[in-house]
């Protein structure tokens, strides 16, 4: 991150929190916390242990101020999560694991080109799962007010889960924003999907099989159909009323069939669609966060596993990544 660009973060952070170098702001939100999660059901002994150890730590700060999914062009942000590199990386993982790989795609009906472009895309398949102190980094969240109230909520249910002893807490160690593992799973996600599916008695998202098949049975569930389409690009006429145009990836709007937006795309027989009936969506995704960026450039027609991918991470960018790598290993598997 460029010099001066932390130190606007570092002002503008003490200018919202100007008693946040009193050492007991964070402590006093620690002690109510503590107060919240046993009067919640989880037990005093874990709370204290789980808990004794939180820090604040600025540096989560910095970094859920500075995604690249706010800064980066879409070109950018694509390109660099689909090189050939990374292909080449997830190949040569696939060739030591493909027996297992195999099997999940099969149990589940998701395509293994998938779950390896969200592994490459999440940890580098593996290669970086986050050394942060997974408690601290929700504890900071937590504290922060940005999003104070999810936050909480995935804290308590990390609490939870190591209450009910599925989780070990001396392996939580992720990602700056709290998530844990192969596929960089929350709390949430954990609790809901995750799976122990060589059945050994413990959850593994560092292993390949339970990570493997607990995100497959992850997007199974969320409704991800095998075999459909997840974007394409496509070239906008100027005369698209500007109700149809999607900027943001919380709420995709305006959805019809297919045929419906032909007249609007220049090169929509290019495209090579064979499924009219499905509802498809348009999106802008360098609107509204590049300066400067072009209204109807680029542009993408999305489809209902394009949305499967926003719920996974709620950005316009990280769902074309993923669909684009995902299409690049089709090209190589």
């Amino acid at each position: 991150m460029p010099k001066i660009l932390s130190i606007i973060l570092i002002l503008n952070f003490l200018f919202i929190y100007p008693s946040i170098s009193k050492e007991n702001t964070f402590e006093n939100w620690l002690n109510d916390f503590k107060k919240t999660a046993i009067d919640s059901g989880i037990s005093k002994e874990v709370v204290n242990d789980v808990m004794s150890s939180a820090k604040f730590l600025p540096k989560v700060i910095e970094y859920d101020r500075f995604q690249p999914e706010f800064y980066e062009d879409t070109f950018t942000y694509i390109k660099k999560r689909s090189s050939n590199r990374k292909v080449n990386d997830g190949l040569r993982l696939y060739k030591k694991e493909k027996k297992i790989i195999d099997e999940v795609e099969k149990k589940f009906q998701v395509e293994k080109e998938l779950l390896l472009a969200l592994m490459g895309i999440e940890t580098n398949f593996g290669k970086y799962l986050g050394k942060m102190d997974i408690v601290s980094s929700l504890a900071t969240l937590s504290f922060d007010k940005r999003r104070s109230d999810f936050f909480t909520k995935e804290l308590l249910i990390l609490l939870n889960l190591v209450d009910k002893k599925i989780i070990d807490k001396s392996i939580l160690y992720g990602s700056w924003a709290g998530a844990f593992g192969n596929f960089q799973f929350m709390p949430r996600t954990i609790r809901n999907y995750a799976i122990d599916y060589n059945k050994n008695q413990t959850i593994e998202l560092k292993k390949t099989e339970d990570s493997f098949a607990s995100a497959a049975n992850y997007l199974k569930k969320i409704g991800w159909k095998k075999g459909q389409p997840c974007f394409y690009k496509i070239n906008l006429n100027k005369d698209i009323p500007k109700k149809y145009l999607n900027s943001s990836a919380r709420n995709i709007k305006n959805k019809k069939k297919i045929s419906f937006f032909k007249k609007y795309i220049s090169n929509f027989e290019d495209l090579n669609i064979q499924m009219n009936g499905l509802k498809a969506a348009i999106i802008i995704p360098d609107k509204d966060i590049i300066p400067g960026a072009e209204t109807l450039s680029p542009a993408f027609i999305v489809f209902e596993n394009y949305e499967k991918i926003l719920n996974w991470n709620r950005s316009l960018r990280f769902a074309l990544a993923v669909c684009t790598l995902k299409d690049n290993f089709r090209n190589e598997i």
